[in-house]
């Protein structure tokens, strides 16, 4: 057992619901405080020293100077294992190309398809694990990772073999999801239901097999895949045993409807979310992913997080990090411009970046520092957790705590 401490402030988030808005004053903030900790997990916090006088003879780990503690973060959507660079798909966009001409100048998803499929093994884990490195810099210490530019067989199992290998080399926990049905590849001879057949019988029994991903994913819009096949694609993977999410709403309204008639775990992106629907989504345990990055690269308005945090949906944050459309990969930043924009509260935004984002991918036994919960957490050299978001990302992170060791 090792006690970490003082910290000016510790929020805990403690007893927060998961779902709904929530006000700043519900934050507990410990002052002066310290962390218990016990075979990786939270045993306790509370004022320093009282936990000093209560566990005599036990190690301490002094923290110097005016720190802040709050649970690490949680990415719950990425793109981050991937080949090549688009940097001229944001240029040809700012200069006002549309995205049909960036694809048929040979931009888009298709490329960056052809450039994974083209990365060696030892290059796509280098810059899988440099990316991996970023984000726990920021604090991240849960990431989930997916497939979807290698759509066939032999490239999307060396994806994700290299997400499994990459898990290997990291103390941070990876996540990764299956998206062989981000779009029909261009060189695959037949229909999108053939595709998608394709992808049931074809990758998910090699990707079941050697425990690959526990998690689907699909990109429903008129540019990938429509409504009624892809609801019928999901429902032959949850037969599966699959975990589903589902990239919803992002250009189109209409497909967060189908998450949520299937079960999926979120809907991610929900930037053309109608009215009606938004309640439909606040009436289900369907998790509603905001992905700012996609809107600050694309130009797009943001996900109506404030309405579905008012309906009473469970919402997050995720950076959605991929090499077109959301570039940046900072969470903090896009968290913090999102608040700007929407009006969330310091309490929703830090919600949604947590243990709600670890909802969605189903693990519950993180993202608050209370007693059983793993102890992940990160710290910043501040004497008021508000600055996180007030620097809106480059107040950088000092130290990260995975399982309650200090990494780096």
């Amino acid at each position: 057992m090792k006690l970490i401490g003082p910290f000016k402030q510790i929020v805990t988030l403690a007893n927060l619901p998961l779902r709904g808005k929530l006000s700043d004053d519900q934050l507990e903030i410990i002052v002066d405080g310290g962390i218990l900790v016990n075979g990786g997990k939270v045993q306790k916090t509370g004022n320093f020293k009282e936990l000093q006088a209560e566990n005599r003879n036990i190690d301490i780990e002094f923290i110097e100077g005016e720190q802040i503690a709050l649970p690490a973060f949680v990415d719950s959507h990425t793109h981050i294992c991937f080949g090549g660079n688009r940097a001229n798909d944001f240029a040809m966009r700012n200069a006002g190309k549309t995205y049909l001409e960036i694809a048929e100048s040979g931009g888009g998803i298709w490329s960056s398809v052809q450039h994974t499929r083209n990365a060696s093994e030892d290059e796509l884990l280098r810059t899988l694990l440099e990316r991996i490195n970023f984000l726990i810099s920021l604090g991240i210490t849960t990431i989930e990772i997916k497939s979807g530019y290698g759509l066939d067989v032999d490239n999307e199992l060396k994806m994700l073999r290299i997400i499994k290998k990459a898990q290997g080399q990291t103390k941070a926990t990876l996540v990764p999801t299956c998206l062989s049905a981000h779009l029909k590849p261009r060189d695959f001879e037949g229909s999108n239901q053939e595709y998608l057949q394709y992808i049931i019988s074809e990758i998910l029994p090699k990707v079941k097999e050697e425990n690959l991903a526990k998690r689907i994913d699909i990109f429903i819009e008129k540019s990938a895949f429509l409504p009624e096949e892809s609801k019928d694609f999901l429902l032959k993977t949850k037969d599966l045993g699959f975990e589903i999410t589902v990239h919803a709403d992002q250009f189109t309204p209409g497909s967060s409807r189908i998450a949520v008639e299937v079960g999926a775990k979120s809907a991610d992106h929900l930037e053309a979310t109608i009215d009606e629907d938004i309640d439909y989504i606040a009436q289900s345990d369907t998790v509603a992913t905001a992905l700012p990055g996609a809107s600050l690269g694309l130009g797009e308005k943001f996900t109506p997080a404030r309405k579905l945090l008012d309906a009473g949906a469970i919402v997050a944050i995720a950076s959605d990090w991929n090499p077109g459309s959301a570039p940046m990969g900072n969470l903090i930043t896009q968290a913090s411009i999102l608040a700007t924009y929407e009006k969330l509260t310091t309490a929703e935004v830090l919600a949604g970046i947590t243990f709600r984002s670890a909802y969605a991918l189903g693990l519950e036994d993180r993202g608050k520092l209370e007693t059983g919960l793993k102890a992940d957490f990160v710290t910043y050299t501040t004497h008021n957790f508000q600055n996180i978001l007030y620097n809106q990302g480059s107040l950088s992170a000092e130290n990260i705590y995975i399982d309650g060791i200090k990494q780096g």
